[in-house]
């Protein structure tokens, strides 16, 4: 079998956690639990010894932040004086908003690590050493960035990165506002745009109404949250350039970045996955263990996210599923997932965004945002009934066209809004 970059580095991963996890073990509060240390044996860690570790959640890294992560005797005030540390916070649309401790420039350091898994996106970078970007987001999301009056421009660059949305309410968005994200944009001139896919959606939908065009746009970033079926194609057809998944958190950096054969890959260097209770259906829960932040390391971490594992005879890659909390329950007890709902939408046109919601007598109601030209009545019948089927609900899904979606308090925007929460793994 051929030894390719991706197999070196997952057969080095035992020997990299045997390094890593005996000292987080032994010297971060978190990990020092009733009972005594999980004892780990020899200079590599087996994943049957990784799975002996409990799982982590949000609430473990609030409880006692940064007491929790802090080695003894290390102060947080001395870790910002000396500048080795950025404190960040989660943007809080599942949870609460929760506190992270970042290393300087980590952030920087494994974004441009996962994006370069990608060689298109590579091969921008490297032509571009100082490649632009527009961010276009919720304010609220940003770790970079966070504002809730009005800065000027010159508040709203940082580094190479041009962030241009005020507001978290982008079907608020006035003709005045778009009308200066599109010259501010323009006056740019960037390489890429980063964008949570309903803002971008919005301002490209702008960009068509005016015949706006951004010459030096080689790529799109598709981020922060779900990137739609509808969303992906309104942009490429806007901007005429790819666009390409980059998923993570802020609390584990990017882990998975889309190719150009359209496979979500990991990166190696960043973060071990794990897949739990995985289902009938092949889809799991995701559990994350961190490689590189030393002051924050999260040893298998449930980031809230389902997935499908797919192992390949050189290297493993995944399909998204969403959030784990927006899954719904069918009428026969299956899990149906952000992903299986959003291609009911693959092949249907005149949907700028959507939100299904489950009512708890058992109604079902999908609201849309209708594309320059909304879809007709019979493709709307069309795409009630492919819903109704997958959900097993016969007559009990409605269909409204609106004007507007609102987001979460993070600004971000859920595509599903079950009854009840989803426990543990249907069949």
């Amino acid at each position: 079998m051929l030894a390719t970059p991706e197999l070196i580095q997952e057969a080095a991963l035992p020997y990299r956690l045997g390094r890593l996890l005996p000292r987080w073990l032994r010297e971060v509060p978190l990990y020092q639990r009733p009972g005594g240390l999980v004892q780990l044996s020899g200079e590599a860690v087996s994943l049957a010894e990784l799975h002996r570790l409990p799982l982590i959640t949000k609430q473990d890294i609030r409880h006692n932040f940064p007491r929790n992560f802090l080695r003894a005797g290390v102060e947080l005030d001395t870790l910002l004086d000396q500048d080795l540390v950025e404190l960040e916070h989660t943007s809080g649309t599942s949870e609460e908003r929760t506190p992270l401790l970042l290393g300087r420039g980590w952030w920087a350091e494994q974004e441009e690590r996962t994006l370069r898994i990608n060689p298109f996106v590579a091969a921008v970078l490297d032509e571009f050493p100082g490649a632009r970007r527009v961010t276009i987001n919720s304010p609220v999301c940003s770790g970079d960035i966070c504002y809730s009056g009005v800065p000027s421009r010159a508040d709203r660059v940082v580094g190479n990165a041009l962030f241009v949305s005020l507001s978290r309410y982008p079907f608020l968005w006035g003709e005045a506002e778009l009308a200066r994200m599109a010259a501010e944009t323009l006056e740019w001139q960037p390489q890429f745009l980063d964008v949570d896919p309903v803002y971008g959606v919005l301002f490209a939908l702008y960009c068509e109404r005016r015949g706006i065009r951004l010459p030096s746009l080689r790529f799109i970033l598709g981020s922060y949250e779900f990137v739609s079926v509808m969303h992906r194609r309104i942009l490429e057809r806007v901007f005429g350039v790819p666009v390409f998944n980059l998923y993570g958190s802020t609390e584990t950096g990017h882990l998975l970045m889309e190719t150009t054969r359209g496979e979500m890959r990991l990166s190696l260097e960043t973060a071990l996955l794990e897949v739990l209770n995985t289902d009938s259906q092949g889809i799991s829960e995701l559990a994350v263990t961190t490689l590189t932040n030393d002051f924050m390391p999260l040893i298998r971490y449930r980031i809230g996210d389902l997935v499908e594992r797919h192992e390949r005879p050189y290297y493993t890659s995944y399909l998204l599923h969403g959030r784990a909390a927006d899954a719904f329950i069918a009428a026969d007890g299956r899990r149906v997932t952000t992903w299986q709902i959003d291609q009911c939408l693959a092949d249907f046109s005149g949907v700028a965004h959507y939100q299904l919601c489950e009512r708890a007598g058992g109604e079902w109601l999908l609201r849309f945002v209708p594309d320059l030209t909304a879809p007709s009545a019979k493709a709307i019948e069309e795409l009630r009934q492919r819903l109704a089927r997958l959900l097993g609900v016969n007559g009990k899904l409605a269909v409204q066209q609106t004007d507007l979606l609102v987001p979460e308090s993070s600004g971000k925007f859920r595509l599903g809004y079950p009854a009840k929460k989803t426990v543990g793994a249907p069949a």
